[in-house]
Formats: structure tokens, C-alpha cells, sequence
């Protein structure tokens, strides 16, 4: 019998092709088994953004799924956007996921809107694929820049027809405008630009309770959160 010529062409592609098969079936069978984990970590992350949105952070896996599932009442989608209607001590907020474009790529967030004189942010948590680290990655590092959504006005008074909730780099109305991140001025006008497209469906729900002349409630609350029994109800 000849002896095996390992250095020939044919044996090197057999090895080759053998040796690639073999490592894509284990990884394969790696990734199918791991998968039910790896699904529970994206949804878990989920579920504490929507809570960091909520002002509601540092809580492990349990703390976090246990509290999740104590504040979030209803998860809908309107208009191909995810709203969770909360229960946050008492008080009812809305939170609207919220998707868009930075620098480098991909962005996203959820803002909680509650009622206190009108659409108002409760909290906010922004996120991103790609953004440059100590700049425009500050959206999701900062927990600072987040905290200076807090009390910002979604409207302009009684004007329902447009959102006016703002990054920019210059503020002229403090009562609905954010400091753009410093030194990141495309990754904040991408933050701007998400609010501005992803809120839209807010307009829509909020003008189904309230009056656009007058800010005041229906009796018929489209979405809970928006406006609350506190403020008083159209004629």
C-alpha cells in the first residue's frame, strides 16, 4: 500500500474541507444551545432599559425582572412602536421605544412621558451600536446628560401639532431643550432627530385625549399617562 502523501493538493483540500465542516456543525450546536440564554439576556437588558428609563437602576436579574414586571401594567405597539404603560408608586407613565440613526451607526432609547401640566419626561435612556467612546457614546454612558431630560416639556405650552422636546447645542428654551453632548454634535442630532420621528405617534395618542387648544383631558384616555382625572376634563 502507497503511503498517505499529506503534502499533495487533493489531501490538504479533504483535510481542509473536513476540519471546516466539523467546526461549523460544533458551532452550530454551540450557538442552538446557547440560544434560550442568550435570548434571556437581550430580553432582561430590555427590561432593565425600559426600568433605567423609569429612573429605576442597580437592580441585578432577579431585583430587575421582579420590579419590571411590578411597574409595567400593558406593552402595545401603535404604529409599529412599542409603548409600555406603567405604574411607577402610584403614578401612571408611558414609555415609547425609540430608534434612530448616530455617527457610526445605530441608536435607540425609550423616554417616559408622564402628566404634570401636560406631557412631560419622567426619565430617559439612550443607547447605541457604534458611537465613539467618550463622546458621542456619552448618550448611553452618562447617566448625567439622561437625568437632564427629566421635567422637559414634549410640547411648546397648548401647540399639539409638533414635538418640541430638543437637543441642541444651543439652548434658547430650557423648559423643552437639552445641551447636545459636548464635543458630539452629529450623535446628539441623531438623539434630536429620533425624539422628533419617534414621538410623532405620541402627537397622535395625546391630541386623541386632550383638547390642542386648551391641553385639557377627554373623558376618553387613549393612552394612560397622557393626561390624567387631575386635569380637567372638555365640556
Amino acid at each position: 500500500m502507497s503511503k498517505l502523501n499529506t503534502n499533495s493538493n487533493t489531501y490538504i483540500f479533504i483535510y481542509s474541507t473536513v476540519l471546516v465542516v466539523i467546526v461549523a456543525f460544533l458551532l452550530a450546536f454551540i450557538f442552538q444551545i446557547l440560544k434560550p440564554m442568550q435570548d434571556a439576556n437581550v430580553a432582561l437588558d430590555v427590561k432593565k432599559q425600559i426600568l433605567y428609563s423609569l429612573n429605576i437602576r442597580n437592580l441585578d436579574g432577579a431585583e430587575a425582572e421582579a420590579r419590571y414586571a411590578e411597574v409595567v401594567k400593558e406593552e402595545k405597539d401603535e404604529n409599529g412602536q412599542k409603548v409600555y404603560l406603567c405604574n411607577v408608586d402610584g403614578e401612571e407613565v408611558c414609555v415609547f421605544a425609540l430608534k434612530g440613526m448616530g455617527l457610526w451607526g445605530g441608536i435607540s432609547g425609550y423616554v417616559a412621558i408622564h402628566d404634570q401640566d401636560g406631557p412631560t419626561v419622567y426619565g430617559a435612556y439612550f443607547n447605541h451600536e457604534s458611537e465613539t467612546a467618550g463622546l458621542g457614546a456619552e448618550i448611553k454612558d452618562s447617566q448625567a446628560w439622561q437625568e437632564k431630560f427629566i421635567g422637559k416639556k414634549v410640547f411648546q405650552g397648548s401647540d399639539y401639532s409638533r414635538v418640541a422636546l430638543s437637543v441642541l447645542k444651543k439652548v434658547d428654551d430650557p423648559a423643552t431643550q437639552v445641551d447636545c453632548v459636548t464635543g458630539a454634535t452629529l450623535t446628539s442630532n441623531g438623539v434630536n432627530d429620533m425624539l422628533h420621528e419617534g414621538l410623532k405617534p405620541l402627537m397622535q395618542e395625546v391630541q386623541a385625549c386632550c383638547k390642542a387648544s386648551d391641553g385639557k383631558c377627554c373623558q376618553t384616555d387613549s393612552v394612560s399617562g397622557c393626561c390624567k382625572d387631575s386635569v380637567a376634563t372638555a365640556e
